[in-house]
């Protein structure tokens, strides 16, 4: 079982602290990154509280990147301010993933229409193109293991990502950047919530038949299409984090589903 960790939620512009220590930025990632995974993996449990003084001796790093770190993962979302001081890790209800979910599927739709309306610049289609034909390739197989999950995961990140591109449109890029690190609201979110089910290949070949039908309406300028096309796709993703919360066979970690409560 391989694990693959959700992107934590941005913070708008009005959220981000000017106080947030510039130096020693590197070990400030490695702490980041530390304690992302924690969090995710369970090691640290939702509602658990972190100090700056219990970090520094579980992990044994100076206060200053610990504080950057600390910060950082509050403005991601992954963490809440203590009244008392410090900070909690944070949990999400099943409605405010499936809100980030649908926030992502209208963006996206809405790159779609913009792509199709404004015309699209050949070499980025034609690397949308190829991204799919590598999934293509991939879902030639009956059964799909842990590398091929992976490396779906890898190229669908890259067909969204493009998908934005196709769209001209820097602001559009910019908020679907945005929203894609929203908590487990990117495109392969809970697709390895799902990997080990019996209907795993069928739905990404659904997803990829979606894909495919996105970017011939591009092409075809039929932009209320390709944006109801990307519409529909995200209920996929609505569908996994259903089953995901209901299935008592869904692994944990993997997707740090402990910070997910049911409704």
């Amino acid at each position: 079982m391989y694990t693959i960790l959700p992107m934590s939620m941005a913070p708008s512009m009005s959220d981000i602290k000017t106080d947030v220590p510039e130096e020693g930025s590197s070990q400030t990632v490695k702490v980041q990154l530390k304690l992302r995974e924690m969090i995710f993996s369970g090691e640290l449990q939702a509602g658990a509280r972190l100090t700056e003084l219990a970090v520094v001796e579980r992990l044994g790093v100076s206060r200053t990147p610990i504080r950057a770190a600390l910060i950082r993962l509050e403005q991601e979302g992954l963490l809440q301010p203590w009244p008392s001081g410090g900070f909690a890790v944070r949990t999400f209800s099943e409605s405010d993933v499936a809100d980030a979910i649908e926030l992502r599927g209208t963006l996206e739709g809405l790159a779609a229409r913009v792509a199709a309306e404004r015309g699209v610049v050949a070499a980025v289609l034609e690397q949308a193109k190829q991204c799919l034909a590598g999934i293509d390739q991939l879902l030639q197989a009956l059964t799909l293991n842990d590398e091929a999950f992976s490396s779906y995961v890898r190229l669908n990140a890259h067909f969204h990502g493009l998908l934005g591109q196709l769209s001209g449109s820097a602001m559009l890029q910019r908020e679907l950047e945005r929203v894609g690190s929203l908590p487990f609201a990117s495109p392969s979110g809970f697709v390895v919530a799902q990997a080990n089910s019996p209907q795993a290949r069928d739905m990404l070949v659904v997803a990829q038949d979606q894909h495919r039908q996105v970017l011939d309406a591009v092409e075809r300028r039929e932009g209320a299409r390709a944006e109801a096309i990307m519409r529909e796709h995200s209920r996929l993703a609505q569908r996994n984090l259903r089953d995901a919360v209901r299935s008592p066979e869904t692994p944990t970690n993997p997707v740090g589903m402990r910070l997910i409560r049911p409704n």
